[in-house]
């Protein structure tokens, strides 16, 4: 069977996946909110102040398109590369930083463990059997774009109405230079992971000839 298949197959599964995982923790949240007395648009609005659920979003979007066969600009090299980035720097810093931060129960565990576990592992393997030797390391600046973007989205959205998804983005508690120092490892985390998907890209792609 060729990779392109398996790298479909793959890409549904994530999907499933990660449109599920999605969908449980929006149910979720507007239970946890409604409970306090607030209605949908407010919960929606909190659901997408998360960096994991904007990147959960953005990967079940290319793997959907990459299992239908879709928008190129969806299942490029560079898309490909900015989806597989995000989503595995979020089970990592997960893991590392936020993990022992809560202790999730029930329904709220299983949505942690699709969204922080399942889908960066599912896509990781569509990333790997997909096809390779295309990218170049001007190409790491696109993976750049979401954690860049999301900074500044972040930062307005906490000065905006108080609240940050996450403590290590929060000048309230941090200070504004611990803050920015915070941001700029994550910045060059996030640039050096990039450098190694593409080095591994190269290496495959000339490996497949």
């Amino acid at each position: 069977m060729g990779h392109g298949v398996w790298c479909r197959r793959m890409a549904a599964l994530t999907a499933v996946v990660g449109w599920a995982a999605l969908i449980l923790q929006l149910v979720i949240l507007v239970q946890k909110m409604a409970a306090a007395g607030q209605g949908f648009g407010p919960a929606l609005w909190r659901f997408l102040g998360f960096f994991t659920v904007l990147t959960n979003l953005g990967v079940a979007i290319v793997a959907t398109e990459i299992a239908l066969g879709g928008l190129h600009a969806l299942t490029g090299a560079r898309a490909r590369l900015t989806a597989v980035v995000s989503i595995v720097l979020v089970g990592i810093i997960y893991a590392l930083l936020l993990r022992n931060v809560w202790s999730p129960q029930g329904a709220q565990l299983v949505a942690d463990r699709l969204l922080h576990q399942a889908v960066p592992v599912l896509f990781l393997i569509v990333w790997l059997v997909g096809p390779h030797g295309r990218l170049r390391l001007a190409d790491t600046v696109w993976a750049m774009a979401p954690p860049l973007a999301y900074l500044v989205y972040a930062l307005a959205r906490g000065e905006a109405d108080g609240w940050y998804a996450y403590w290590f983005l929060d000048p309230a508690k941090l200070g504004a230079e611990k803050m920015a120092q915070n941001a700029v490892v994550l910045a060059v985390v996030f640039f050096t992971t990039a450098l190694i998907f593409v080095g591994v890209d190269r290496a495959i792609g000339h490996r497949r000839g």
